[in-house]
């Protein structure tokens, strides 16, 4: 796009515009020739799109990114910072759709969006702005001017100019596929270094509540208790709880609700509440503490039993006053339900099992709903709505099984997944392959963790993205997907762009496109898909274009 370069004897800079789903790292080449000079989309859809630098120098400088748009319309320019990652994830496929940063990696990757408008650029590196455009209410079909100008301190300015064409569509609200991805409290409470729920705590949330809404998510997680997963976390139980005897408890809702309220106001729509049973088995119960945890005082002994007399005695209470609860907030209808995550094999099932049958004996009303792979478990019907992972997802939709997806980790490789060396064209992939099978929505573990794996540790996400457990299993990138800033979350490219594909799956569906559609034939699995970014952008005009579905 109008790339524009200046040199002076044996000292250059350069700049120029590139898609969105490219990553540039600091050794990247400039391009040898503009790339496509226009953007296309709905009249409601949010783009973006980078501005790449490039310095042979031997000397450093700033360079400022101005974004001129029409008016009224939203404009937003964001620093791509980067963060050092040690390895590839394994196994490391062969294709190179299937795999970003050969050479690069290990290196530093860019993925942190940062709200900067400049950037000091080093001899010999390259360095991009990620630059967000939202149309205004009154902007119309047809193509629209956006000028770009970069300044750099030692170099003449250089302008490129960028063509958003709108059809006249508006893209509907997404409906029948929620989108959960777990946040965890604790991460905030540790981070901020806010005194449990303090006003410190409550300032901060409204800020991670609204960004999730502004990448598509529409679910939350509710930690009445405490989150039984990944390990034994920090007290951050938003229910106050208070021992009168020894099987008989008082709850207090204040936090709950106030937790519930400003999700709502923030555009959350569903809440996902707290696993009753322990992760990996449902063999034990979840721990409660006395008041919110503050001196981690348990309600019973962290071995006692899921099905024990006494988890028992404290269910029966608290289940009624949980509908209850959900009954006068207006969010029974909308509300999901676990037993106990990722349950596998024989034991696991044998548990799962018993529990379940506790709680369809103290809740008959409660639907639930769990990430799990094996199919047994939605055959004996022992969830209601099992969540299997996208390794073994299709499975379910070939028996007829209602289900959602997940993954966790893997599967990785040719998969669809969002990692630190997944292509970002193959992340922006997500929407049309949630399409075109008839999921119910869709699970992912890692909004914000940042603990070492399964311990109360925290770790800077600047430096580490993979827990301190690369080498057993877990990936770069899984563990979150924004990062921690001064008053509220750091959105990264990963999730930028995954955001960005959540709006194909409202254009096909505001225009009615079949799933068995001929364009959305080649997606023929999780693994097997079309993965560059010209797939995708040609089949999105040809959507547009045509004005209906195909």
């Amino acid at each position: 796009m109008n790339a524009k370069s200046y040199k002076e004897a044996s000292v250059s800079f350069l700049s120029w515009i590139c898609s969105s789903p490219v990553r540039l790292f600091p050794q990247s080449p400039a391009p040898r020739r503009a790339g496509a000079s226009a953007l296309e989309g709905a009249l409601n859809e949010q783009f973006s799109f980078q501005v790449g630098m490039r310095l042979d120098d031997p000397q450093a400088m700033t360079v400022r990114c101005e974004v001129a748009a029409p008016a009224g319309w939203h404009v937003r320019v964001r620093r791509v910072g980067f963060v050092p990652v040690l390895h590839h994830n394994t196994p490391v496929p062969e294709a190179s759709v299937d795999v970003d940063g050969r050479g690069a990696i290990p290196g530093l990757v860019p993925d942190p969006l940062l709200d900067e408008d400049s950037v000091t650029l080093g001899p010999q590196e390259t360095h991009a702005f990620w630059v967000t455009l939202r149309p205004g209410l009154c902007a119309g079909p047809g193509l629209h001017k956006v000028v770009v100008t970069v300044h750099p301190d030692r170099y003449p300015k250089a302008s490129h100019t960028i063509w958003v064409r709108l059809h006249d569509v508006v893209l509907g609200k997404r409906r029948g596929f929620p989108i959960t991805q777990w946040f965890y409290v604790d991460a905030l409470i540790d981070w901020y270094k806010t005194d449990l729920f303090d006003k410190r705590f409550w300032e901060i949330l409204p800020a991670y509540m609204k960004d999730m809404v502004a990448h598509g998510q529409n679910s939350i997680y509710v930690p009445a208790f405490t989150p039984p997963l990944d390990g034994v976390k920090r007290p951050s139980q938003l229910l106050r709880m208070r021992k009168l005897a020894p099987h008989r408890y008082e709850f207090d809702w204040h936090d709950v609700k106030r937790y519930v309220a400003l999700a709502r106001r923030s555009g959350l729509e569903h809440f996902e509440w707290c696993h009753p049973f322990t992760q990996w088995g449902a063999k034990y119960a979840i721990r409660v503490y006395e008041g919110q945890g503050r001196d981690e005082r348990r309600l019973w002994p962290p071995e006692t039993l899921a099905t024990s007399k006494t988890y028992r005695l404290f269910l029966s209470q608290y289940l009624p006053q949980l509908r209850n609860f959900l009954q006068r907030e207006g969010i029974l209808s909308r509300t999901f339900f676990h037993v106990s995550d990722e349950p596998h094999g024989a034991e696991h099932l044998a548990n799962y099992r018993l529990a379940r049958a506790q709680l369809r004996e103290l809740a008959p009303w409660m639907k639930v709903m769990d990430a799990l792979t094996e199919i047994d478990f939605a055959r004996q019907e022992l969830t209601d709505m099992p969540i299997p992972s996208i390794s073994t997802a299709l499975n379910f939709i070939k028996e007829g099984i209602p289900c959602w997806c997940y993954y966790c980790c893997g599967p990785r490789s040719r998969f669809l997944n969002r990692l630190l060396d997944t292509p970002l064209a193959k992340i922006a992939m997500h929407g049309f392959c949630f399409y075109r099978w008839p999921f119910r929505g869709f699970l992912h573990w890692g909004y914000n963790y940042w603990y070492q794996s399964q311990t109360r540790t925290l770790i800077d996400p600047y430096s580490v993205q993979d827990g301190l457990a690369w080498q057993r299993g877990w990936a770069y990138g899984d563990t979150f997907c924004v990062y921690p800033g001064p008053n509220g979350p750091v959105d990264s490219m990963r999730w930028e762009v995954f955001g960005e594909s959540l709006q194909d799956y409202r254009l096909l569906q505001t225009l009615g496109v079949e799933r068995d559609s001929r364009l959305l034939a080649p997606i023929r699995s999780f693994e097997d898909f079309p993965k560059t970014a010209r797939w995708r952008a040609e089949t999105r005009a040809r959507i547009l274009r045509s004005g209906r579905g195909a």
